[in-house]
């Protein structure tokens, strides 16, 4: 492999004419030339310049490169100029792999305030529930993956896997509007043991069943789904109640619904992971600290 350095030398003295001319415009001494030069023909195996009296010509390897040579600066300079770009956030692109509701709220603001700094920047944006995110992450199919766990089971995160926390998400009931229990300001979970329910995702139906049985009681699941808007018609239509998180109802909110908060309920924690050695990728170490603002500022506006 040549030297590219050795390249933009060799092009030089072609262009002048000789070591010496090549010397002055690239501020070198002569005989630092003449052993940049010796060292190319080393390393390409064959001589590439002959002197004929005072003057240097090229021999026929020598053609050859110099006919190649100005297309491969070219070619580089390219290069140096797009890797810069990508370097200063004026070009390049971040896949991010999110669950629904984060998509809609903490992406979504995140996004475009990345838009806003950095106009050039495109984001790619994929949906998938935990722990399919952080698997995916994993096998480099996203840059970013936002994810949600709960208390009791917070990932066990590989050594090549950083995160950063962006925001607590309080767990509420959801209940029909006309509900006994609708007028509190807060309710507790056991008041509801004889209740019907609606499960989410699985992740979050897992979380639910464990909280209901330190309760001491086995809930009675109706129905499942992952869609949340399902979820709140079910429980409008008295199918059923749930428990949501209230990153959900920030944005989707069925009319006939009311939500109230459940004593002692554990959060969710949402996080950002990204692998360790993709983290200081500039437009990945952008994505992650504005998901860590947004976040913060989301709680600080609960």
């Amino acid at each position: 492999m040549v030297d590219p350095r050795y390249i933009k030398m060799f092009h030089e003295v072609v262009e002048a004419g000789s070591y010496s001319a090549a010397a002055r415009r690239l501020g070198y001494s002569q005989p630092a030339i003449s052993q940049q030069m010796r060292a190319l023909e080393r390393s390409v195996g064959t001589p590439l310049f002959a002197r004929v009296g005072h003057e240097l010509r090229l021999t026929e390897a020598g053609e050859i490169l110099a006919r190649h040579a100005a297309s491969v600066l070219r070619e580089l300079t390219a290069a140096h100029s797009r890797i810069a770009a990508i370097r200063e956030l004026r070009a390049g692109s971040i896949r991010i792999c999110a669950f629904p509701s984060a998509s809609a709220t903490i992406v979504a603001t995140a996004a475009a305030r990345t838009a806003r700094a950095h106009p050039d920047l495109r984001i790619q944006l994929f949906e998938d529930e935990p722990p399919s995110s952080l698997e995916a992450l994993r096998r480099g199919d996203c840059d970013i993956a936002l994810a949600f766990t709960y208390a009791g089971f917070e990932e066990r995160l590989a050594e090549d896997v950083v995160g950063v926390q962006v925001l607590a998400d309080p767990v509420v009931a959801v209940l029909p509007a006309g509900h006994r229990l609708s007028r509190r300001r807060e309710v507790a979970l056991s008041d509801l043991s004889g209740e019907r329910w609606i499960a989410g995702c699985p992740r979050c139906r897992e979380h639910f069943v464990r909280a209901c049985a330190a309760v001491g009681f086995e809930p009675d699941i109706a129905c499942t789904t992952d869609d949340n808007l399902a979820v709140q018609s079910l429980v409008a239509a008295g199918a059923g109640i749930a428990l949501m998180p209230r990153l959900v109802l920030s944005f989707l909110k069925h009319p006939k619904v009311v939500e109230r908060p459940v004593q002692r309920m554990e959060q969710r924690s949402v996080s950002a992971y990204a692998l360790r050695d993709r983290a200081g990728i500039p437009a990945t170490a952008l994505m992650l600290e504005t998901f860590r603002q947004v976040g913060q500022e989301m709680r600080l506006g609960a």
